[in-house]
């Protein structure tokens, strides 16, 4: 509203103007009386023009709006250069040259008028398009960009030849009129005053419509970058506004297909890997004594842990969302190493040997050895990097006595730091052939006791504030 009625003020101001300098009938007439004719006709024009966007532009689809906007605009102010026309020439009894002038006068501002209004027009569906999540139906057939430009450029050299035209032509009449009663230099300075008067409203409109363009590219253009970016980084549920119907349309639907197509392909993908997981970890359960639920425990109780560090001083480097994640879905793999170990071993309802907790420790090598190869085809960036950091470090221990390479400290990864509190926690409160399941309180207190030796003291201190969450999963996910 407050666009199109600079638009219209502009337009009367400047035609109240124009009109004296291209028409020797109008300028016959007072300012006044110029003026009081166009700001009547004007604010007619301005109410009608209210009146046809609420009841008939609004009501179109949204894909021919900017365009039926842009042909009414235009529209009106041709019909009102028309009907000035007719009045002057019946009123004043001016000739039909004089009123084609103001029509030609009024397509021009019209012209730019419709122009500008209907970018607006399309910037504010894109704004709708945008915070609704709705999509606009795009057809098959539409104005093209390189067709509007060309539009553009042909009508504004058309007007710009016109009018320069009229203005040359009525000061060739005024010169030979007076003859020697002005000198050249006054003569040459009131013409070009009035060709820069016209030139300066032709620039000022330009620049409105130039400036509008860009808004409307602005917006579409940081819309798609922000779209291509998420998507980029694995966020594929982001979407461009499909707000106008045209080139910039077709590449918003072209983007958020090829977006909705990585998500589908990449959704696959994490089924397969999930399913993958989820078979190595069931290869692993079939050949030991513990249960399935001890796998669905522990990741969840590594998710608890890492969830309540991740904003911690020296864990919130190395714990996001998506790493969490990451180990959450790593951990059931573990102990894939265990399909490795004879079963004479493996199975075995009593206490290991000596020789026989020597062989049983290699499974954590051999876990490692057998993801390594296949993060050697996925690349290190997999989710298996977290799985074999996970085989190979969740029984080392923080003071270096554990195995296979006794590490210590934080040369032990994360992941295996986090893994070894929840394993050991499972292994506790289990129960096994070779022993009863322990309490959940004497398990924390065993779990305290390891901890600066065992096991991390701040994830020992994340487990003490957290742990009747850590009971609540026990008890939810208990073996039958």
């Amino acid at each position: 509203m407050k666009r199109s009625t600079i638009h219209y003020i502009t337009g009367c101001l400047a035609l109240t103007v124009y009109g004296g300098q291209v028409c020797p009938f109008l300028d016959s007439l007072s300012i006044w009386q110029l003026l009081i004719n166009l700001g009547i006709a004007y604010i007619i024009q301005y109410f009608i023009r209210i009146q046809l966007k609420k009841r008939v532009i609004d009501q179109f689809e949204y894909k021919r709006q900017s365009r039926v906007l842009f042909q009414m605009e235009l529209g009106l102010f041709i019909i009102n250069g028309l009907i000035l026309t007719i009045f002057n020439t019946l009123y004043y009894e001016f000739p039909i040259s004089s009123g084609l002038k103001l029509v030609l006068a009024n397509a021009m501002l019209g012209f730019f008028a419709a122009i500008d209004l209907s970018l607006e027009k399309e910037w504010k569906l894109s704004q709708f398009f945008a915070q609704s999540g709705q999509t606009m139906e795009l057809d098959d057939h539409y104005f093209s960009q390189p067709k509007k430009l060309t539009l553009f450029s042909t009508s504004m050299v058309l007007f710009i030849t016109a009018v320069v035209f009229l203005i040359v032509n009525k000061d060739i009449d005024w010169i030979r009129q007076i003859g020697i009663n002005v000198s050249l230099p006054r003569a040459q300075f009131l013409i070009l005053m009035e060709l820069g008067f016209v030139a300066g409203i032709i620039l000022l409109h330009l620049f409105n419509i130039i400036r509008s363009y860009s808004r409307n590219l602005e917006l579409f253009f940081k819309k798609e970058t922000q779209a291509l970016q998420k998507a980029t980084n694995g966020n594929f549920d982001t979407r461009v506004p499909v707000a106008s119907n045209d080139e910039f349309g077709i590449m918003a639907k072209y983007t958020n297909a090829m977006i909705l197509g990585l998500k589908k392909r990449t959704d696959e993908l994490q089924q397969t890997q999930d399913v993958t997981i989820r078979a190595l970890a069931s290869l692993a359960e079939t050949r030991d004594n513990e249960t399935g639920n001890h796998i669905l425990r522990t990741q969840r109780y590594m998710r608890e842990l890492a969830e309540h560090l991740k904003d911690k001083e020296g864990f919130k480097d190395f714990l996001d969302d998506v790493s969490i994640e990451l180990l959450y879905k790593s951990a059931p793999l573990h102990d894939i190493g265990k399909v490795g170990i004879p079963d004479h071993i493996l199975l075995k309802p009593g206490k290991l040997t000596v020789e026989e907790f020597k062989i049983m420790k290699t499974h954590a090598e051999l876990g490692s050895k057998a993801l390594r190869v296949a993060e050697k085809e996925l690349g290190k960036n997999s989710f298996l990097k977290f799985a074999r950091e996970i085989a190979i470090t969740h029984h080392e221990k923080w003071d270096g006595s554990g195995y296979p390479n006794q590490l210590s400290g934080e040369s032990i990864p994360l992941s295996g730091r986090l893994m070894a509190v929840a394993d050991v926690y499972d292994a506790l409160i289990s129960k096994r052939v070779y022993k009863p399941g322990f309490t959940h309180d004497k398990a924390c207190k065993i779990i305290y006791e390891g901890s600066g030796t065992h096991f991390d003291p701040k994830i020992v201190e994340a487990f003490k504030q957290i742990e009747s969450k850590l009971k609540e999963i026990a008890s939810h996910f208990k073996d039958k």
